[in-house]
């Protein structure tokens, strides 16, 4: 099923957030004619919207009667519409109770707080109101999100602040053991004033410590003044700090300055490189005429050659309808700026995915074909090659879309299994 930028003003290939274009079933004759939005579900997952907010606005600007809690997964709109139509509807929905008002984003959660609906940016941080005008709105207000019902980011940060509460002591005794709501450690124990400690334990040590610290004059109180401590997050202060942390330690964090937007439209380095490839093929002819040695000395220019993602936008833009002829002699290059590394392998491979899956859907049954050359000119490993072929991933496009190429690459997943038996079979002898 083919994608479409979440926000459709967007042509950016590039853009991260994607949707399924809205698929639509006309059934019925006469008064009795009614239109099934057949993946309504799925397009309301990815906006992270109840499904019924969706649906319901539709029936507004329709004018006509929805269905809004369908047991059965077929939601229904009244009359005969065109899903080009619907489309067209659901961006104004996105524009008003999706879309950051700030800047754009589409990466919000949605909450009503004193009568106003609430868009809780997770890109910018911001919070700002959705329209309140629309009759959506009233409807929001009377089927708001359940309250206390937390985003996944928050509930990650909430286990691993327990975790990191368990390693501090709250949640272990000093046997590794974990304590119970009456232990010492406890925070119930200590509201509870139920200490039930013996004297002479470490427990009534700090205790008496920190009896004594409270009578401690503090610097900040010695000097009359309040100390308030800050660190500069400026982009600078963040690059300078980056550069100065030893090379091993930089490999384990996720700095990635190649990410922020460019002054020149708000495209960064890689948005540039894939562009320049697209120019350089129209004005050459197509895109197997573009040298090896110029795109290696672009990518180089805008200092993203050695990059993990710079190998995604090379199985992007590197090929036409004829990639499984064009691997081979685009092998040196790949393998260039492939390398060894695990981590470019799999981004070039998860360009591949976006590439066959969204780009050009027609090839996805041909996935076998272009598989084969990559893995005999040694561009991507056996051992990635079967883990890719193993498990479906959205890090690069939906699940849905995954499995389907994943699914067509199964006949070169036994080739290669084969393959592999036969040279086994030729060593026994």
């Amino acid at each position: 099923m083919a994608n479409v930028n979440i926000r459709r003003d967007v042509t950016d290939p590039f853009y991260r957030y994607k949707m399924e274009r809205l698929q639509s079933k006309i059934e019925g004759k006469g008064n009795g004619i009614k239109t099934v939005i057949v993946n309504l579900s799925n397009v309301a997952d990815q906006l992270d919207r109840p499904a019924s907010y969706v649906i319901k606005y539709f029936g507004f600007e329709l004018g006509a009667q929805t269905n809004i809690d369908p047991k059965d997964d077929r939601w229904i709109i009244n009359g005969a519409h065109e899903a080009t139509k619907l489309q067209d509807y659901l961006d104004g929905f996105i524009q008003k109770f999706v879309l950051c008002k700030d800047c754009k984003n589409p990466e919000t959660v949605v909450s009503v707080k004193e009568g106003d609906i609430i868009l809780d940016c997770k890109a910018c941080g911001m919070r700002t109101k959705a329209d309140g005008r629309h009759k959506l709105g009233s409807f929001i207000l009377k089927n708001a999100p359940k309250k206390g019902k937390k985003d996944k980011s928050t509930k990650k940060a909430d286990r691993k602040a327990r975790r990191e509460a368990e390693k501090n002591g709250n949640g272990e005794d000093e046997n590794g053991n974990e304590n119970s709501p009456g232990d010492s450690g406890s925070d119930q124990a200590e509201e509870n004033n139920d200490y039930g400690v013996e004297a002479g334990s470490d427990d009534e040590l700090t205790r008496k410590i920190n009896s004594g610290a409270k009578d401690l004059p503090t610097d900040s109180a010695a000097d009359g003044k309040d100390v308030q401590w800050s660190v500069d997050m400026s982009d600078e202060a963040i690059k300078a700090r980056a550069k100065a942390l030893p090379e091993d330690l930089k490999s384990t964090l996720v700095i990635d300055e190649d990410a922020e937007e460019a002054e020149n439209g708000g495209k960064n380095a890689y948005d540039e490189f894939g562009d320049w490839i697209d120019e350089e093929a129209k004005t050459k002819g197509g895109v197997s005429k573009v040298e090896d040695v110029e795109i290696y000395k672009k990518a180089k220019d805008l200092g993203i050659e050695s990059k993990h993602r710079t190998p995604t936008v090379l199985a992007m833009s590197l090929f036409d309808d004829n990639i499984a002829k064009q691997i081979e002699p685009r092998a040196p290059l790949l393998k260039k700026m492939i390398g060894d590394s695990e981590k470019h392998q799999k981004a070039f491979l998860g360009g591949l995915e976006r590439f066959v899956g969204e780009l050009h859907p027609n090839l996805t049954p041909a996935i076998s074909a272009i598989l084969l050359p990559i893995f005999q000119e040694d561009i991507i490993p056996e051992d990635v090659l079967k883990a890719w072929g193993a498990k479906a991933s959205k890090k690069y496009v939906d699940l849905q879309t995954s499995r389907k190429v994943r699914k067509s690459a199964e006949k070169f997943m036994e080739w290669l299994e084969n393959a592999e038996s036969d040279e086994e079979d030729d060593d026994d002898e």
